[in-house]
């Protein structure tokens, strides 16, 4: 479960793009196939429903979360990019009383 904010919806990690050191931020591996306790990674995360987050750069109070299983921290970290997904969704009805106005 992704914690940001006040959201708590579930993830996928699709992948593991690079192992970086904790203290100086450099590149140590590209696509590590594991990250044990303690490292530090780049990582691409899917919400499973779409969530409200930014950019820690941009705004960090949305920028920060936390990776939660059975209510166990797992992780925690800042949002480095937001990839949005542009999908037809359906319009609740509120939105559409509230376009007609």
């Amino acid at each position: 479960v992704l914690d940001c904010h006040t959201a708590h919806i579930a993830c996928k990690f699709a992948e593991l793009v690079e192992k970086i050191d904790r203290r100086s931020g450099k590149k140590l591996e590209d696509n590590p196939k594991f990250v044990k306790s303690g490292d530090s990674a780049i990582v691409k995360m899917v919400p499973s429903k779409p969530m409200c987050v930014e950019a820690y750069t941009d705004y960090p109070p949305l920028g920060r979360f936390a990776v939660r299983d059975m209510r166990q921290t797992v992780a925690v970290g800042v949002i480095k990019a937001v990839e949005k997904v542009d999908k037809a969704t359906k319009a609740t009805k509120a939105a559409v009383k509230a376009g007609k106005k």
